[in-house]
């Protein structure tokens, strides 16, 4: 199983990385394995603002439909326009291509409540 120990993690299986006020978030390798082949990544709340755990999209895989948690507050600037035409990506490289928001952080002390990737590995059972 592949937890990058660079990332910040979850309960509902997404990854985050932060980099100054902005958090980069995709889902886990563990997620993408559960959920099989993903066909399609709907994002709808580019250039809104909400709340950390609100849903800012969803992630459709061959056999089922998964919410996507916002794992801090913020506003969505950017979504992985990639992930239109290679859903994919999020399958076979779900820490790099596979990436699908990034967020500019409105409560950076929400980043302490974040698993580290030790806490996510024993979540997991991994």
């Amino acid at each position: 199983m592949n937890i990058p120990t660079n990332l910040k993690y979850t309960k509902d299986h997404e990854w985050v990385l932060v980099d100054g006020d902005v958090a980069t978030v995709g889902i886990t390798d563990f997620a993408q394995k559960e959920l099989g082949d993903i066909v399609y990544v709907e994002v709808e709340t580019l250039d809104q603002t909400l709340a950390k755990d609100e849903v800012f999209g969803t992630v459709e895989a061959v056999k089922t439909v998964s919410d996507l948690f916002l794992p801090l507050s913020g506003e969505i600037f950017e979504f992985n326009e990639d992930l239109e035409t290679t859903p994919e990506n999020v399958n076979t490289d779900p820490y790099g291509d596979g990436w699908m928001i990034k967020v500019k952080i409105s409560d950076a002390s929400e980043i302490d409540q974040l698993l580290s990737s030790e806490d996510y590995a024993a979540l997991i059972g991994a």
